[in-house]
């Protein structure tokens, strides 16, 4: 069985204060500080700039662009992802899920996330 990766959204400024961010923290060795990438057993998303306020859709993209490389580099890996964007962001499944079309097959996704992938 492959070491499993709680994949979450965040905010540039690494403050896991919050929501999924908070768990990561807490539960999964997400770092204070650290907005972006592989953290313990989690690996965050930035889905909200330094000010905590909402990253534009097209800066997500780039972030989801980012981890789906990431992923398909690290098959040894499996990536649990959430709904990265859809909670204290704001966004929808219709807006976030679409962007993690083509992510590699040891990604899996939370069920709201399925009609748009």
């Amino acid at each position: 069985m492959k070491p499993s990766i709680f994949v979450f959204g965040s905010n540039l400024a690494g403050r896991h204060g919050k929501g999924a961010a908070l768990h990561a923290r807490q539960h999964h060795g997400a770092v204070y500080g650290k907005g972006i990438g592989l953290q313990g057993t989690s690996y965050a998303i930035p889905t909200k700039d330094a000010d905590i306020n909402t990253l534009p859709l097209d800066q997500i993209r780039q972030h989801i662009d980012d981890f789906k490389a990431f992923a398909a580099s690290r098959p040894d890996l499996s990536f649990q992802v959430t709904a990265i964007g859809c909670g204290l962001a704001g966004y929808t499944a219709a807006d976030i899920a679409p962007m993690f079309r083509g992510a590699p097959v040891n990604c899996t996704f939370p069920e709201a996330f399925g009609p748009y992938l």
